[in-house]
């Protein structure tokens, strides 16, 4: 729950492209979320149709999460600005809809259901999932391999469970991610109007592509690490692969943001591997590279990432099950694995059959061209407050 400038997460990337779409829809928006320093937004800020509330906050520890019957996630955004700013904001009584847009959001809740008890003129409450959370976090909790870090994860899982009930229960309309996703929810919640909003994709869109022999012998990893998912993921597959690069000749790169010592601990560790931190544009990395990977084993649902692959016609190789919501097929339009070690062996059997790689890439831009339209998310939810 904060400003989605710069956008260099998925996070970030669907909050800001709602934002922008139910604008383009015609929509009045008022975003309230903690502000960021390398955000060139400021509070108070207004744009068409938008006006930013942005308390310039720290975000709270996460260790003191231990301590509130909020999960980690929801706990850092409650500020003390941002509890002050929703009260300002609930006073002026004007809202058609009130969105809480993913977890994060969930600690604002008690505060708003309590400013409109036993009032008719209650706004639309809709609540925006980015993942179902629940499932999610007890896979990230079961996958730690440390005894006590798994317990404190396990802990934080139950209270986002928890969290997620409270909102679905309260909420007049539900946003699914993926259809995956929306299935979970109906099977606690089976009479809660929903809907699924996959986002959109507003990024390069390379027309034609030919991958050759000429490209180095490259596989990418893009992605933002910052989430302890995502560094699970990444570490336990560099762990498998990075050897097996080295031994073919070929080279791995993990391209995005992460915590420096991690990023630099997986550096001494690694042979074939090459790991970026942030970068300005990820269009040049991916330019030079034969293919795509995604071997993320905990943390699935819909992959933002996948779509920058395919519109950027670099073909898509991944674990079974580490994304949704995308129309992808296997040995049609991507490859599908069912471990580590077989995904980092797929990679290495196909990175210099470049005719395949060719027809995977296309094949997976046929998929997805015309499906991925942010405008119609926009109108979505406006539909949703108007109807719900």
């Amino acid at each position: 729950m904060a400003d989605p400038e710069p956008r260099h997460n998925g996070q970030y990337v669907y909050s800001g492209g709602l934002i922008d779409s139910v604008a383009a829809a015609g929509g009045d928006v008022e975003v309230l979320g903690l502000g960021r320093s390398e955000s060139p937004r400021a509070n108070g800020d207004r744009s068409k149709h938008v006006v930013w509330w942005l308390p310039d906050d720290h975000p709270h520890s996460r260790w003191g999460s231990l301590a509130s019957t909020l999960p980690n996630i929801a706990y850092r955004c409650r500020t003390a600005g941002m509890r002050r700013m929703l009260q300002k904001l609930l006073r002026r009584d004007a809202w058609d809809g009130i969105v809480f847009d993913g977890i994060s959001a969930g600690w604002a809740l008690p505060a708003v259901l309590e400013h409109y008890a036993g009032r008719r003129d209650r706004p639309r409450l809709i609540y925006v999932s980015h993942n179902h959370e629940g499932s999610v976090r007890s896979q990230i909790a079961e996958s730690q391999p440390l005894f006590l870090k798994r317990q404190a994860v396990r802990l934080d899982a139950l209270k986002v469970s928890r969290l997620e009930r409270e909102l679905v229960d309260a909420v007049d309309f539900v946003t699914a991610i993926t259809h995956e996703d929306m299935t979970l929810y109906r099977a606690d919640h089976g009479s809660k109007p929903m809907d699924v909003l996959t986002p959109g994709y507003c990024g390069r869109r390379v027309d034609e592509r030919r991958i050759s022999p000429a490209l180095p012998r490259r596989a990418v990893i893009v992605g933002s690490f910052d989430w302890i998912a995502k560094r699970m993921n990444l570490a336990e597959f560099v762990e498998v692969a990075d050897p097996l690069f080295a031994e073919a000749g070929a080279e791995l790169q993990a391209v995005g943001s992460g915590d420096e010592a991690f990023l630099q601990q997986l550096r001494q560790q690694s042979l074939a591997t090459h790991f970026t931190g942030t970068v300005p544009d990820i269009g040049p990395y991916l330019d030079q590279a034969r293919i795509a990977i995604v071997p993320e084993r905990s943390g699935g649902g819909f992959k933002l990432k996948v779509l920058e692959y395919v519109f950027n016609r670099v073909p898509v190789f991944a674990l079974a099950g580490s994304f949704a919501g995308v129309p992808l097929r296997h040995n049609d339009s991507t490859m599908l694995y069912a471990d580590h070690a077989a995904l980092a062996h797929g990679v290495l059997e196909a990175i210099d059959d470049v005719e395949r790689l060719n027809r995977l890439q296309e094949r997976a831009w046929a998929a997805c061209a015309g499906s991925f339209d942010w405008s119609s998310r926009g109108r979505q939810i406006v539909s949703a407050i108007a109807n719900a």
